[in-house]
C-alpha cells in the first residue's frame, strides 16, 4: 500500500469535483475548491474520520468494498479506479459484470433526475444505485446481500417480490427477467456470476427452470408498466433504459405522462419518502 500516493490521489480527485457534479446543492460559497471531506465520506457511506485519516496518510488499508464505494463517490473512470486499487495495495478489480463500479456517465445522469424514479442496474439485474423516488417506489434494493441482490433470484424465490406487479402482468415480468439473464449468461459464460445465479435458480425454482429451457433471449429498451405501491396504489409508468457502451450497466428511468393520476402519485411518493415503500 502506497499511503502517499493514495492520499494525494484522493485529495486531488476530491478537489476536482464540485457539489453539482455529484448531485449535491452548491450551497454557500466555499473557501476551498472541490468537495468537503465530510461530503465524500457521506457519498461513500463511511465516517468522516475514516476518510480524513486516508487523506492524512495514517489510515488502515481500505477493503475492496471500501475502495469501490470511494470510486463511486468520486466518480472515477475505470482507469482511475484501477489506480486507486493499486495505490491501496489491491489487485485490479474485474471490468465486466462485477457490479462494483458504476459507470460515471450514468451516475451524472442519475444525479440530475430528482423528480422521477431512476436506478442503475448491472447486467444481472442488481440495483447499484437508486435515487430517493426509486427507493420510495421499490424500497431500497441496494440493501440486499448475496444472491438476493439480483432481481431474478428474488422474483423466483420470494413470493412477496411479485406483489409490486398486477397479477395479470407477473408472467410477462418473470419471462422478461429470465430472457435478460440469458443475455448476460451468453456474454459472461457458465463459469461466471451469471452461471452461478442460473445454477442456483434451477435448483430453487422449477418455474425458473421451465422458462430458462425456452431459451428466450431479449433485452427491453422501453416498456409501459403498472407498479403497485402499498400506499398510493397502482401507478402507470413509462420505462426507458439507457445502456453503457458494453451493456454491462443500465440506467432505468420511470416517468409518468403529464397531467395524469400517475404524475400526482409520484408527487405523493416524493412527500412520503424512501421509508414509505
Amino acid at each position: 500500500m502506497d499511503r502517499t500516493a493514495l492520499a494525494e490521489f484522493l485529495r486531488a480527485r476530491r478537489e476536482h469535483l464540485r457539489p453539482e457534479d455529484v448531485g449535491l446543492p452548491p450551497g454557500v460559497r466555499r473557501r476551498a475548491p472541490g468537495l468537503r471531506r465530510e461530503e465524500v465520506a457521506s457519498l461513500a457511506a463511511m465516517s468522516t474520520d475514516y476518510y480524513t485519516r486516508l487523506e492524512q496518510r495514517r489510515g488502515p488499508q481500505p477493503s475492496v468494498q471500501m475502495l469501490a464505494s470511494l470510486a463511486r463517490a468520486l466518480r472515477l473512470t475505470d482507469q482511475e479506479r484501477d489506480y486507486l486499487f493499486r495505490a491501496a495495495g489491491h489487485g485490479l478489480p474485474a471490468r465486466i459484470g462485477d457490479g462494483a463500479h458504476v459507470a460515471p456517465a450514468l451516475l451524472r445522469v442519475l444525479d440530475r433526475l430528482q423528480d422521477t424514479p431512476a436506478l442503475i442496474l448491472s447486467n444481472l439485474g442488481e440495483a447499484l444505485v437508486q435515487n430517493d423516488l426509486a427507493k420510495a417506489l421499490f424500497g431500497d434494493r441496494t440493501a440486499f446481500t448475496g444472491l438476493d441482490r439480483y432481481d431474478a433470484y428474488r422474483w423466483f424465490t420470494r413470493p412477496a417480490e411479485r406483489e409490486k406487479y398486477p397479477a395479470d402482468d407477473r408472467d410477462r415480468q418473470g419471462r422478461a427477467l429470465v430472457s435478460a439473464l440469458r443475455v448476460a449468461y451468453g456474454a459472461m459464460g457458465a463459469k461466471s456470476r451469471a452461471g452461478e445465479l442460473v445454477a442456483a435458480l434451477r435448483k430453487r425454482s422449477p418455474e425458473f427452470a421451465e422458462i430458462w429451457d425456452r431459451h428466450e433471449v431479449a433485452k427491453r429498451f422501453a416498456d409501459h408498466k403498472t407498479l403497485v405501491h402499498p400506499e398510493v396504489g397502482p401507478i402507470e409508468l413509462d420505462c426507458q433504459v439507457l445502456y453503457t457502451e458494453d451493456e454491462a450497466q443500465a440506467l432505468l428511468v420511470l416517468t409518468a405522462a403529464p397531467r395524469t393520476e400517475a404524475e400526482e402519485q409520484l408527487r405523493l411518493l416524493a412527500v412520503l419518502g424512501p421509508a414509505a415503500a
